[in-house]
């Protein structure tokens, strides 16, 4: 392992850019919450058949009983440093209850050198794609880190698993797969058959009709590692394309690197499994019950009767973005009586990882 390096202390100037785009970034989450909410029953019911969008003979072969590698894109500012930290503690943690295929971790760090976290959580160097490429979109380091891991990395699994660190392991997770058919969450705001015009500039026509293009991101994605290894590439130069093309990069915004994986996959004719029991998102999943990641990107703001109240600072709230410059501090208040299962879970996990992981308040404060 790479030996520790100081942090150094971030500028000012730096906080206010970081966060900018940070109100842009949750103004777009709020418009997407909104739509969230009103596109469908929060109550659980939609899990009835959860899986959808495959061949029934798919469905029946079920899971594959090959181990997977979680792998998380990350970069080496403490906003993505302590989210890794509680991500890794819940794996380390699942990966050995009955149920789990998962096999070993590897953080993919593309900020191009070691940080201090390169002891705690196994941990890959790649390059970021080369200065002012990424246009402030700092996902779009993700397929390029990818691309760099595969070719690099001795990875001995078959099946990888592309994570978040915003990602929590709610329940062991299997592997979701079958075969040349990866398994991925359906997020409800890709919407390529809405998008057909733009989607065409990628994806034409003798290539097959939209709907071949999966309404999911790359995470969370379980998928062979030989697939993996061809649509990378390609889902860098679709993202890249994308970016550079100003219609699409106004009309994707935040979500245009989920896009390019869609299409990029497509284009390759891998169609993915969708699986609506992979991931919750409180607070509009209200329970967590089968379901297997917890993703923790929409704040939670509650008042103190329990009531949500969305788009406005709640008198109790967790939301990631409130540590912008370093992480959250131990024993976090849980939230009021009334609040959804769910997000109770969430700041119960958070609370036992920050108790249990060494120098939690030191190792990355900013």
């Amino acid at each position: 392992m790479t030996g520790r390096k100081n942090m150094g202390r971030v500028s000012p100037f730096f906080l206010v850019l970081l966060s900018l785009g940070f109100f842009f970034a949750t103004y777009n989450l709020l418009t997407l919450a909104v739509q969230y909410k009103s596109s469908k029953s929060r109550d659980g019911s939609e899990l009835s058949d959860t899986v959808t969008g495959m061949p029934n003979e798919v469905n029946r072969l079920g899971e594959s009983s090959s181990s997977f590698h979680v792998a998380l894109t990350a970069t080496d500012a403490p906003y993505s440093q302590w989210q890794c930290r509680i991500m890794y503690y819940w794996y380390k943690k699942m990966k050995e209850m009955p149920g789990s295929d998962m096999g070993k971790f590897t953080r993919i760090l593309h900020s191009g050198k070691a940080d201090n976290l390169m002891d705690e959580i196994p941990t890959f160097v790649v390059d970021p794609l080369p200065e002012g490429l990424d246009r402030g979109y700092i996902v779009l380091n993700r397929p390029w880190a990818f691309v760099q891991w595969l070719e690099k990395a001795t990875i001995e699994e078959e099946y990888i698993l592309m994570a978040e660190p915003d990602h929590i392991f709610a329940n062991p997770l299997p592997n979701l797969a079958h075969g040349g058919h990866p398994a991925a969450f359906p997020f409800f705001y890709i919407k390529p058959t809405e998008h057909e015009k733009i989607v065409r500039k990628f994806y034409p026509e003798e290539k097959g009709p939209v709907n071949n293009v999966d309404p999911i991101g790359n995470s969370p994605v379980i998928i062979k590692k030989s697939l993996l290894e061809d649509i990378a590439p390609t889902w860098v130069n679709i993202s890249l394309r994308m970016k550079d093309d100003p219609e699409t990069d106004k009309a994707f915004g935040w979500v245009l690197e989920m896009y390019a994986y869609a299409v990029a996959s497509a284009l390759h004719g891998v169609r993915h499994t969708l699986r609506k029991d992979f991931m919750l998102q409180p607070p509009w999943d209200l329970e967590i019950g089968k379901r297997f990641i917890i993703h923790y990107t929409y704040g939670c703001d509650y008042n103190l009767k329990g009531e949500l109240t969305y788009g406005k600072i709640g008198e109790w709230r967790f939301d990631k973005r409130s540590y912008l410059s370093g992480p959250p501090p131990r024993n976090l208040p849980l939230p009021p009586p009334g609040v959804p299962e769910s997000v109770a879970r969430l700041v119960k996990m958070v609370n036992e990882a920050t108790a249990n992981i060494p120098g939690w308040d030191s190792v990355n404060s900013g």
